[in-house]
């Protein structure tokens, strides 16, 4: 999968976002920055059943953000078999 690049309007903000896939233990996760921001882990998350960041850094990107991101990941991410 490549590089991923698209815009959101959230909250009445615009929003350049990239993810850019990557596998770790047989997992997909995305390296994830918007606006020019820090690079942000996102990966799936058991518990609310979404992608999620990871990390201290996580709490940093504003909620309703964090759910478009999530939204925008799964659609795109391949099932798995």
């Amino acid at each position: 999968m490549n590089k991923l690049s698209f815009n959101l309007l959230v909250d009445g903000v615009p929003y350049m976002v990239k993810a850019e896939p990557f596998s770790f233990n047989d997992e997909q996760r995305y390296n994830v920055s918007f606006n020019g921001s820090e690079t942000y882990i996102f990966a799936w998350d058991e518990e609310t059943l979404r992608y999620a960041p990871v990390g201290d850094v996580a709490s940093t990107v504003p909620v309703s953000l964090e759910q478009e991101i999530a939204n925008r990941l799964y659609e795109v991410t391949p099932a798995k078999e």
